[in-house]
């Protein structure tokens, strides 16, 4: 059993056991009480001046002060802080406690003639006078004279010129002048404020550790050249190239910046010229002929900032296992083995397997990154899948190459050669064939917030051409669109819209493989109709597919409580073989989101309009809407 002491000294109680002070701790707790908060209501002024008494009073304990007196003149004295920080200089105050306890005060102001600038000299100097953010920086200042003196407005534009000279490489920045004169007999204030920026520092050279790619390629990452002026926002714009790339998995860029080029180089001069610190402001700091040495000593140094970046290569090997469900297909899963780099050149693999009922499809692509890594590259694409569903039994391998384009303004072009041998039935229709095409594809995705996008759209267009003069058992000219787009209105509504189809020219629709044909109908299609069942049929009532296709979707979503939606829809479309369809089929219905941690989950519940033995058709699906 361990023991413990409580002894005295000196009128001091010391306790010799960890399970005495947990004791004594325990037996103390109920007699604490929570501290009070002074309650402020402000009289004779309103706005953003009373709310800021409030604020500067919440904090205020009353029980703190040990008087009544005392503790007024903390009220009277925080309040006419909170008053001048509005330019209120003259006010005067009357404080009022309603009870005992003093948790409540009343404050009676009368706020007289408020401060105005009268006088107000801003400017810049040294190259950042020649910097055109600087130029836009200025003509937005918030301080004009004749206004009311307001001191968050001067600290907020003090603070975004500083914040400037840090982003811009004004590492020997300073303030020749920061000072607000107010004169409250005169109800007028004197605004100074002049920086020097001193000389802007300009990128030097980056250094890659770490990588396992070669220097050339990385080299082409960075988006600035050396002695180029130097730019913040160049850096994050690097780390995020570097991460783009996924070669890596740990990724760290700084600038190489000596600490004696800090912005604080006043102090720094003042500590080389007298070997001492000081807490005076810029404005005391400067002159004397040390000072001049000790900043000719600063500005004789490089005004070169190397850039280092720490690399961690990314694993070999990444494997990716998912599940899910929808009525389309049912149950399905996909598993996929990603290499990120395979070897300097940054090249890389990927291949997965995909099954559900009607379809089993393994694919893979081969990237080969060109001169920038990012943008344009090679792509080896490869396939097998087959597919068993409704009318259509089908066995198809593909190989494509492509040109891959990737542009700034977030559009992907890829410019392809694609072989396809496909093994298939189609209702009445047995064939095997060989399609050699050339094709081109645009498309571009956007979205903000990838689980549950607030606002996105999607755009793709395809045209292809197979032509028996090079080959091909098929002639025919192909092409598909879709164009999808979410807006939310307020908080509360979301809207989603989808257009999409294809057409085809051909003479020789029997050998075009069911892979090209068109089908609708489906979660992604038409709903109230089942995946894929909606196309031109034979005599039997088999499905053949379209040569043409055209679906589209409104839909109203309305937050309900939680993670939870509803849903209010609208799909029409069909596949057919003449343009224009006579007649195109609906689908309308109500549905439920719930915005689960493996992703959104959609329940709908759809009526096809012209299906009388089929009024209702569940649908239910995980995943983003694209």
């Amino acid at each position: 059993m361990s023991a413990f002491n409580l002894s005295a000294d000196q009128g001091r109680y010391r306790v010799r056991s960890p399970l005495a002070a947990t004791l004594v701790v325990v037996i103390a707790l109920p007699m604490t009480t929570p501290a009070l908060a002074l309650e402020a209501d402000v009289r004779g002024l309103a706005g953003a001046p009373a709310d800021n008494i409030v604020d500067i009073l919440s904090d205020l304990d009353p029980e703190s002060q040990a008087t009544r007196e005392r503790l007024d003149g903390v009220v009277r004295e925080r309040t006419q802080q909170a008053l001048q920080a509005y330019g209120y200089y003259g006010a005067a105050l009357a404080t009022n406690y309603p009870n005992e306890r003093n948790e409540r005060v009343i404050i009676d102001v009368e706020p007289g003639e408020r401060t105005r600038i009268t006088q107000l000299e801003i400017g810049v100097r040294g190259d950042a006078e020649q910097d055109e953010s600087f130029d836009e920086a200025l003509a937005d200042n918030p301080l004009k004279e004749g206004d009311p003196l307001v001191h968050s407005r001067y600290d907020g534009f003090k603070s975004r010129l500083s914040t400037l000279a840090l982003e811009r490489g004004y590492f020997n920045s300073r303030f020749l002048q920061q000072r607000i004169e107010v004169r409250p007999w005169e109800e007028s204030a004197r605004i100074f404020l002049d920086m020097d920026s001193g000389t802007r520092y300009r990128f030097g050279h980056v250094h890659f550790h770490g990588s396992q790619i070669e220097r050339e390629r990385m080299n082409n990452l960075v988006p600035f050249a050396p002695n180029d002026p130097y730019l913040a926002g160049e850096l994050a714009v690097l780390n995020q190239n570097l991460g783009q790339t996924n070669w890596f998995r740990g990724i760290s860029v700084r600038p190489r910046i000596n600490d004696d080029a800090q912005p604080a180089a006043p102090s720094v001069w003042w500590r080389e010229a007298t070997g001492r610190d000081t807490t005076a402001g810029p404005g005391q700091v400067l002159g004397g002929p040390g000072l001049q040495v000790a900043r000719q000593i600063t500005d004789s140094r490089p005004t070169v900032v190397p850039v280092d970046v720490e690399l961690t290569p990314a694993d070999r090997h990444q494997f990716e296992v998912g599940v899910g469900f929808a009525t389309d297909v049912g149950p399905r899963t996909q598993f996929s083995w990603t290499m990120p780099w395979l070897n300097r050149y940054g090249h890389s693999l990927t291949n997965s397997f995909y099954l559900s009922a009607p379809e089993q499809r393994f694919s893979g692509e081969y990237a080969i990154p060109l001169a920038n890594p990012l943008r344009d590259s090679y792509r080896v694409r490869y396939g097998l899948e087959s597919v068993d569903n409704e009318d259509t039994e089908s066995f198809e391998s593909s190989v494509q190459v492509a040109r891959h384009w990737e542009f700034s303004n977030g559009w992907i072009q890829d410019l392809y050669w694609q072989t396809t041998y496909e093994d298939f039935t189609q209702a009445d229709q047995d064939d095997a064939v060989l399609l050699l095409y050339p094709g081109i594809s645009w498309s571009r995705t956007r979205k903000r917030n990838a689980t549950f996008p607030s606002w996105g759209d999607k755009q793709q267009l395809t045209l292809e051409w197979s032509d028996p003069s090079w080959g091909s058992d098929a002639r025919f000219v192909r092409t598909t669109f879709n164009s999808q787009w979410i807006r939310t209105l307020g908080t509360e509504n979301r809207f989603l819209g989808r257009l999409g189809g294809g057409a085809m020219a051909t003479n020789t629709f029997d050998k075009v493989p069911p892979s090209l044909r068109f089908f609708a109908g489906g979660d992604q299609s038409i709903r109230g109709y089942s995946y894929e069942s909606l196309s031109p049929e034979n005599d039997d009532g088999e499905l053949l597919g379209g040569q043409h296709m055209l679906t589209g979707s409104l839909e109203y979503q309305r937050h309900l409580t939680g993670d939870f939606w509803s849903a209010t829809f609208v799909d029409t479309g069909d596949a057919f073989d003449e343009w224009w369809p006579e007649e195109l089929k609906t689908g309308a219905g109500l549905g439920v989101r719930w915005i689960s941690p493996v992703g959104p989950i959609r329940f709908d519940v759809a009526h096809p309009f012209d299906d009388e033995e089929d009024s209702w058709r569940l649908h239910f699906s995980i995943g983003p809407e694209f």
